[in-house]
């Protein structure tokens, strides 16, 4: 799929989000999370030209034939109704949420983009995803990933009765890193594997912006002298966002 916005109208802008993680590190924690992130939502929904969700929205998500899992419900009704008011909501799955199939865009409307995209946006040039299994290292997920996206492995998780297999994705989902990190992630310098990333596809073309989640710190760091590398940060511990108003790229923080 295509994403591109040739031109923004005068005041509208463009919204980035990603790693809500919602369902960890319990169900109150995330129901509360949900709510604010409901709350931001309504506050953007004023302005935005488009909005678009860069990954682990949620910490599981597997879609049955017949059976989506439980919870969510606000997020998913706010998300239909911005997208029936005719703003558009893009959805890129990160590595906790690749298993979306057609759920959101056949109910809530919202495309699902499984892969980095190249695109432009008011003139300026993006790089945009989610960021896992990007840039050097990571060999053992970078295997994973292969498995979890493959089409017989999945037929298989699926033959698996919803309350076991959801059960134990959950059950697993609470030993991820997202539910046991603290604030100050650590920070890894020049051995940032997205911004390693960014610096090879800018030696092969050039982006104004490259923005992507998963890292889970916000970030903002200078690729090349016309060009920043923008993590977006998550909502466990910092409640940040990014905002394009058609000529600069700015990370936020939501207070809700």
């Amino acid at each position: 799929m295509t994403f591109r916005i040739n031109k923004l109208d005068s005041g509208k802008k463009v919204y980035f989000a990603s790693d809500f993680h919602l369902g960890v590190p319990t169900a109150e924690a995330s129901l509360q999370r949900e709510k604010k992130i409901v709350k931001w939502l309504d506050t953007v929904r004023e302005d935005a030209a488009a909005i678009l969700l860069l990954g682990d929205i949620f910490d599981f998500w597997f879609e049955y034939k017949h059976a989506i899992p439980k919870g969510y419900i606000r997020l998913q009704g706010k998300l239909a109704e911005i997208t029936d008011a005719g703003i558009p909501v893009y959805f890129f799955t990160g590595n906790h949420d690749m298993w979306m199939f057609d759920y959101f865009p056949k109910e809530l409307n919202t495309p699902i983009l499984r892969d980095p995209i190249s695109t432009s946006i008011n003139g300026h040039t993006f790089y945009i995803g989610h960021g896992d299994g990007l840039g050097p290292g990571d060999h053992t997920y970078k295997v994973l990933k292969r498995v979890f996206n493959n089409k017989a492995c999945q037929w298989l998780f699926e033959r698996i009765h919803p309350n076991l297999g959801i059960g134990v994705a959950n059950m697993w989902s609470r030993r991820s890193r997202i539910s046991n990190i603290k604030k100050d992630e650590e920070f890894l310098g020049d051995d940032e594997w997205l911004v390693q990333y960014c610096k090879e596809v800018e030696a092969d073309k050039h982006h104004d912006f490259y923005v992507f989640g998963h890292r889970h710190l916000p970030l903002d760091i200078p690729i090349a002298e016309q060009s920043r590398y923008l993590n977006l940060g998550e909502w466990v511990n910092f409640c940040t966002y990014g905002v394009y108003d058609g000529e600069n790229f700015e990370l936020k923080t939501f207070e809700g």
